[in-house]
């Protein structure tokens, strides 16, 4: 849509059609500090008429087959694999993150969530057993639970959006989903594909805006009876107050302040790069990134010169170059406050090795204005700092060092967060013995972010509740019948 200045200027998608909205906010082009699009500043109103839409919609879609349902979420998926480039483009753009990244993460990720629910809803079965000394044959049944409020954050914005609407709609539901107010377009494109898929009008609705205005009307409306949130963990106890009056279901993906423990027999060679990533992949924004490094004694000095040799390697630059490893923090705030951060660490004696404040960094021209950070390395932290206990989501990590292994086991286990982790060691007995112990939803054992969608997704302690997987997905977002049949 044009705009005076040209800015895109996204819309509400209620009931299968676009809908202007009466007031919009600014999103901003991280990597060069621009307003470069308009998102609706979505309300009650709008948020009504989305339900309303979605409720009308539900009978026709629930009543569908699973097939009938897995055609369109595969046609769906083949529309964005179509315009593959188109959204990872886009993807970078709103957020800040590098184009090879939203390439080769992101939309590729979004495409295969579509895909694997829509095989994943033709292999459930429902249990049966009998009594026959009663005559009795009890069976249980499964269905759709109605409307599904779905609100998905900022750092992987259709990955996550799809890794919710894929299940939901796969069930038998109808959702209204709400995007983060910071990266609403690529949520946008895909409302423009639906029609095309043969997704009926009102199945999915997405209304933009932010937390506290349309996320809180989702929240808050009594005929949506299921939600499923991804974010931080402060925003989680806020939609668990809210939504309690009306005894919602709620699937919750929170913080981490994930622990990589690296003992002595660890193969560095692989080690080093695989940590690296997973301290600064997406600039540190994802929920399960590294963000303390635990390293054995005998091998931290030596691990310390190489880890920071291989960060200072990483590039940062304009996310549209296919070399830069590291694009643009999300927001102006954002980057303050993860600066903030280094900042507090210095001040309680810590050492900053690279990156923020000890390392030059240069940007082309048209990115100074720019949210960019370096790769940060901080050793000789303290446990207690908040470095080490708070959840930073940009690109630091903490590197300590560690003596045995009841130590640092008790030490990873000392934060309110229990997301992720992972142990790096030769000895087997160790890897188990340890990832028994760690209070984690998630633990790698030499690699990271290996992800085997069947298998449960999710944290423990602060970093949230419930799972996403195909068992638990599928068990979230339908309800469950037993029947009883006397013969």
């Amino acid at each position: 849509m044009a705009h005076s200045k040209a800015l895109l200027v996204l819309e509400n998608f209620i009931g299968g059609k676009f809908v202007p909205c009466s007031s919009y906010i600014d999103s901003y082009n991280p990597s060069t500090g621009d307003v470069y699009c308009r998102v609706p500043d979505s309300g009650k109103e709008e948020v009504e008429a989305a339900v309303k839409a979605a409720k009308d919609a539900f009978p026709i879609w629930s009543s569908k087959s699973p097939l009938e349902r897995s055609q369109i979420l595969n046609k769906l998926a083949d529309l964005i694999e179509h315009d593959l480039e188109a959204f990872a483009q886009a993807e970078s753009k709103d957020q800040g993150k590098t184009i090879t990244f939203a390439r080769t993460v992101d939309i590729p990720r979004a495409v295969y969530n579509f895909r694997f629910f829509a095989s994943s809803i033709l292999h459930h079965v429902t249990e049966c057993t009998e009594m026959a000394t009663m005559g009795c044959v009890h069976y249980t049944s499964r269905a759709p639970v109605g409307v599904a409020g779905l609100i998905s954050p900022w750092n992987l914005p259709l990955y996550l959006l799809t890794w919710k609407i894929a299940p939901a709609i796969a069930c038998g539901n109808t959702v209204v989903a709400k995007p983060s107010e910071m990266t609403s377009v690529t949520a946008w494109m895909m409302c423009k594909l639906l029609e095309k898929a043969g997704v009926p009008p009102g199945v999915v609705n997405v209304v933009f805006g932010t937390g506290p205005k349309a996320g809180e009307a989702v929240v808050c409306h009594p005929d949506v009876p299921l939600i499923s949130f991804t974010g931080s963990t402060l925003t989680a106890q806020r939609i668990t107050e809210k939504s309690a009056p009306h005894c919602k279901r709620l699937s919750l993906e929170l913080g981490g302040k994930n622990p990589a423990i690296i003992f002595d027999d660890a193969d560095l060679s692989q080690c080093i790069p695989t940590t690296v990533r997973s301290s600064f992949a997406n600039q540190g924004e994802i929920c399960l990134c590294t963000s303390r490094i635990f390293v054995q004694r005998g091998i931290y000095s030596e691990f310390l010169k190489r880890f920071v040799a291989e960060a200072k390697k990483w590039k940062t630059g304009n996310p549209s170059d296919p070399t830069v490893d590291v694009g643009a923090l999300i927001s102006k705030e954002h980057l303050e406050k993860v600066r903030n951060y280094v900042k507090k660490a210095q001040a309680e004696g810590a050492r900053v090795l690279c990156g923020e404040g000890v390392d030059p960094l240069a940007l082309p021209p048209g990115n100074q204005k720019g949210y960019f950070m370096l790769p940060t390395v901080i050793a000789e932290v303290k446990d207690e700092s908040c470095c080490m206990q708070e959840e930073i989501f940009g690109p630091v990590t903490c590197v300590v060092a560690f003596d045995t292994e009841e130590e640092v086991i008790q030490r990873a286990n000392g934060v309110k967060y229990g997301l992720a982790a992972t142990v790096w060691s030769g000895n087997v007995g160790r890897v188990h013995r340890v990832a028994h112990r760690l209070q984690s939803g998630l633990v790698w054992t030499n690699c990271w972010l290996v992800r085997d969608l069947n298998l449960p997704f999710g944290g423990m302690k602060a970093s949230g509740i419930g799972r996403e997987g195909t068992k638990d997905s599928y068990e979230f977002f339908t309800e469950v019948k037993t029947i009883t049949i006397k013969y």
